[in-house]
């Protein structure tokens, strides 16, 4: 394999030498190529092979350390050999013993990554670096399976199957990138190249089929602000030798109920008689399961030994140790549900990206379906609604999601949830007196996802803190704002008993400003910074006309803010009165600024549809959100 790579890199070096389109840039990859044997048994062989050349002084210093993760649950990973072919014609063949292997960084999940360093030392412009990493197992499993010090931990949880999940985008520009995998012609493979374009092939060589998949001269992909996640626009390979979904979501099933994971526990079943008292309906007992497993499950990831991924975690473990990662949260309350007399089973998803139709683990996450009265699945995620009134996180709408149900499942979509279901609505009554000092009160309620947002401070914070984190809402708007008094109305603790609902009532000195010919010039109160951290629409740039890719939204959302301000005495508003509607597939804008006797009114409703747009969504999306924003301008009164 190494002499083939270096004929490789050779002509890639001879086509790569003063290329116009890489000027520019810091460096420059000649070969990025991955060669891999799989078995029988699924279990892969990978000889990872790069080679690059240093254009600027900058790029020395950003390519001085090698670095590779790899998960040794499931995987074996070492250099090979590196060699640094200088400027000048020297030769230093570099001592990969010397390698360093260290603790991944980690946080919240420590399941014993690891990753291999090698230091180049000193690059100057001219220099090439070739080197190539020896890897055996898989790559992909988020949901692990397996243990051990022997090669049984690199054969795949799905015995006998081989899956692969290829980036084709590169950050510095790549004269070559080359994929290649030999398989035994027995096995059938599958798949497909996604959002780009690739040659590929396949051949039969010594009782194998190998498949190709090559791109020349590929450029650093450019990236768009809030766009979707680069799985879900940047080129990519997909391959798998599963046939369908259908036989993952089996397996799925099969491996856990083997297994034991959800065996009842006569302490657990205790809690769940407990919990259940009361509870009259098939959705009552439900959320009061979700909730208290969401809400008393801590999320902490250790190494517990066998079970640590797709093989899900005893129901005595988990109600012992309160504790545990995705997968446990949602087999407790797999376990709790089964205890109340309903089917619930496991399933996987994907946080943050698409699932495609060819069955390559793209997870990440685990969650739960139960089976309702009417023989409907409904999917549930107690690690995502921690004191959040939702049973699915609406964070995770428009979200592939797998189930491992007895009869098989398909891939599956959560939908898409209405923007009233996260409404938030801020309602200000507010006077301004003649040295320009605004007074008075706003209410805030918020439902849903909003509603998590703005109690997080009640649910995960000191009390202790709740006035300061609450006053720092009025100094976001004016260091000088005094928070006079707050009006929680029933305990903020209590996310189940009503939508959040907050009463402020303050005063901020020099609110309005004077200008000139006895003018005063201020902004609403209701469009100067208040809770914009609910608001995560203002954070996705609007001044973009045009995209090419998607783009997301923390979620669906309502907006509605009213606001009443009393003027002077004698005063009026400067300019017409305004008024806005827009309408579109993904948002819907109405808004109006008039006078009423000697008060201003502002009222604004924004209707934003979705978590996850397509770029065609975007132009209703900016007009809508303009619109919006520009009701935040400055107001002008006078006498």
């Amino acid at each position: 394999m190494r002499y083939l790579a270096i004929s490789v890199f050779m002509s890639c070096l001879a086509l790569s030498g003063g290329a116009e389109e890489y000027r520019g840039y810091d460096a420059v990859t000649l070969l990025d190529s991955t060669f891999v044997s799989v078995e029988s048994s699924g279990s892969g062989t990978f000889a990872v092979y790069r080679s690059f050349k240093v254009l600027t002084p900058k790029g020395g210093v950003a390519n001085r350390v090698i670095t590779y993760d790899y998960d040794p649950l499931t995987a074996f990973a070492a250099f090979r050999y590196a060699t640094i072919y200088r400027a000048g014609g020297d030769v230093v063949n570099l001592d990969v013993t010397a390698a360093c292997d260290y603790a991944a960084p980690a946080r919240a999940i420590y399941w014993g990554a690891r990753q291999i360093m090698l230091e180049i030392g000193w690059l100057e412009p001219g220099d090439v670096v070739v080197y190539e990493i020896a890897k055996k197992g898989f790559t992909y499993a988020l949901l692990l399976g397996g243990s051990g010090e022997d090669d049984s931990r690199f054969i795949p949880p799905m015995r006998g199957q081989f899956y692969d999940i290829v980036p084709f985008w590169v950050n510095e520009p790549t004269v070559r990138k080359v994929y290649q995998v030999s398989i035994p012609q027995e096995k059938e493979l599958q798949f497909q190249f996604y959002q780009g374009e690739c040659a590929s092939s396949m051949r039969y060589e010594e009782g194998q089929k190998v498949y190709t998949f090559a791109v020349n001269h590929a450029l650093p992909f450019e990236r768009e602000a809030n766009m979707v996640d680069l799985f879900d626009a940047a080129p990519k390979l997909m391959i798998s030798s599963t046939p369908a979904w259908q036989d993952k979501s089996l397996w799925f099933n099969k491996v856990n109920e083997d297994y034991g994971s959800f065996a009842p526990l006569p302490e657990a079943q205790k809690k769940v008689d407990e919990l259940l008292r009361g509870k009259t309906t098939e959705m009552e007992k439900i959320a009061v399961l979700t909730h208290w497993v969401a809400d008393n499950i801590r999320y902490s990831g250790i190494s517990m030994g066998k079970g640590e991924g797709y093989t899900l975690h005893p129901t005595k473990m988990n109600f012992t140790d309160r504790c545990g990662v995705c997968k446990d949260i949602a087999g407790m309350l797999i376990s709790f549900l089964r205890m109340a007399g309903m089917e619930a089973y496991p399933a996987m998803t994907m946080a943050g990206s698409r699932v495609e139709t060819i069955p390559a683990d793209h997870f990440n996450h685990c969650v739960v379906v139960v089976k309702l009265s009417d023989g409907t699945y409904m999917p549930l995620d107690p690690t995502w609604v921690p004191f959040c009134r939702e049973l699915w996180s609406s964070a995770e709408q428009q979200q592939n999601y797998l189930p491992g149900i007895p009869e098989g499942s398909p891939l599956r979509e959560t939908p898409v949830s209405a923007p009233e279901n996260h409404y938030v609505r801020i309602q200000a009554r507010n006077a301004i007196d003649g040295k320009g000092t605004l007074r008075g009160q706003f209410t805030l309620t918020a439902e849903g996802q909003s509603d998590s947002n703005v109690r997080r401070m009640f649910t995960q914070g000191w009390q202790t803190e709740w006035q300061h984190l609450l006053e720092q809402q009025l100094l976001a708007v004016s260091p000088k704002a005094r928070l006079i008094s707050v009006d929680y109305g029933k305990d903020p603790k209590n996310y189940q008993a009503a939508p959040i609902q907050i009463t402020f009532r303050y005063e901020i000195p020099d609110y309005a400003l004077p200008g000139k010919g006895g003018e005063w010039v201020f902004k609403p109160l209701v469009m100067n910074n208040l809770y914009a951290g609910v608001q995560t629409h203002l954070r996705i740039r609007t001044d973009m006309e045009e995209r090419r890719y998607g783009f997301k939204d923390a979620c669906s959302r309502l907006v509605e803010l009213e606001e009443t301000i009393r003027l002077p005495q004698g005063y009026t508003l400067a300019g017409e009165a305004r008024q806005e509607t827009k309408q579109s597939t993904a948002a819907d804008f109405e808004g109006s600024l008039r006078q009423e006797a000697g008060s201003i009114r502002l009222y604004q409703k924004l209707a934003l549809k979705k978590r996850v747009y397509e770029a065609a969504d975007w132009t209703g999306f900016r007009e809508a959100v303009n619109a919006h924003k520009g009701f935040g301008e400055y107001i002008v009164i006078r006498k």
